[in-house]
């Protein structure tokens, strides 16, 4: 397999578990609105690396899609959950 494709077909793999992953906080959000509340500092540190992670994606000269899908569901994801969490 040549170096690009490995490239890209890890890139499209790399974004689709990393989406499984911030979605994977929605039984943690619905623990937390039926009161069995997360620790916040996590998804809240997820949802600030996401943001960061996904302005950076965004801006770079030639974007890079795949960070930027990998990381904008996080966003909303960990910041909901951190918001769900606080009690």
């Amino acid at each position: 397999m040549k170096k690009t494709k490995f490239i890209r077909v890890l890139s499209v793999i790399a974004s689709v578990i990393a989406v499984c992953m911030y979605v994977s906080y929605i039984p943690q959000i619905i623990n937390n609105l039926h009161g069995a509340y997360c620790a916040p500092l996590q998804p809240f540190v997820a949802g600030l690396n996401c943001t960061l992670w996904s302005i950076y994606a965004w801006f770079k000269s030639e974007r890079d899609w795949a960070v930027f899908v990998a990381n904008f569901p996080g966003i909303f994801f960990g910041f909901i959950t951190f918001f769900t969490a606080l009690h």
